[in-house]
């Protein structure tokens, strides 16, 4: 029998995803929060398992991500045994002599989980806390013109939205589609007239003219099944960074 060494708490939330049964729910992590490389190295030496200071961990994982992420740009695979990376090249070539075009193709990194990290599931035990609370939640994006989910932003391009309850209606000002710069914390509203569809379970917007950088994503909206709007605004939040390169 495996030896329990961790919990994660999930919520079940209405599966919006499919549709062959309007009955079923998917479980989503209830996240405590997002750690840094900082917080993971100060974690592994506060808990005793590094054999060196925190701060010269640190500095020896950047150096690794950093060189990581120059072979990745030369083409290589990076196989940690944590985890997998890998560049990928989207987007189809019309002919045998068609070039890269940025217009037209795009490069992502791919990164999947390696048997090491694939072994600790078994020291994993999950605590489902039953039904959200009625409120609004994303759960997923999908960046149209790369094909990305829940990763990149292609800016003046469309980004899929899914989740329940996230229809932006309202007649508070904060109602909107906002994208919130991670390191300022600035906040980019969505043009109304940019929002292309906008259903309880999919919205989908033009990405506004964003600068490289990182952002959390936000709907904030009064939208109610019932035909009055809520009172106050209520905020779905993805629990996930986009970026913009």
């Amino acid at each position: 029998m495996a030896n329990i060494l961790h919990k994660i708490k999930a919520y079940l939330y209405d599966n919006t995803l499919t549709k062959d049964n309007p009955n079923d729910f998917i479980a989503r992590t209830a996240s405590e929060r997002s750690l840094s490389v900082r917080q993971v190295c100060e974690a592994a030496a506060s808990r005793g398992g590094a054999d060196v200071s925190a701060s010269a961990m640190e500095h020896a994982t950047e150096l690794f991500l950093k060189e990581m992420a120059y072979q990745l740009c030369d083409g290589f695979s990076v196989n940690t045994g944590y985890f997998t990376a890998s560049t990928t090249i989207r987007g189809v070539f019309d002919s045998p002599s068609e070039t890269f075009n940025k217009d037209k193709h795009s490069i992502i990194f791919q990164f999947n989980q390696g048997e090491k990290l694939r072994a600790e599931i078994l020291n994993i035990e999950v605590d489902i806390l039953g039904v959200a609370e009625a409120s609004s939640v994303i759960l997923q994006v999908t960046d149209v013109k790369s094909g990305s989910v829940n990763d990149l932003l292609t800016p003046g391009r469309n980004l899929k939205i899914v989740g329940s309850k996230i229809k932006v209606a309202g007649d508070d000002a904060s109602v909107g589609v906002y994208f919130v710069d991670a390191t300022t914390q600035a906040r980019t509203k969505v043009d109304p007239s940019d929002i292309v569809t906008n259903n309880p379970s999919e919205v989908m917007v033009v990405i506004p003219a964003l600068p490289a950088g990182t952002y959390n994503l936000e709907v904030v909206t009064q939208f109610s099944k019932n035909s009055a709007f809520l009172k106050d605004p209520r905020v779905a939040l993805l629990d996930k960074l986009l970026t913009v390169e």
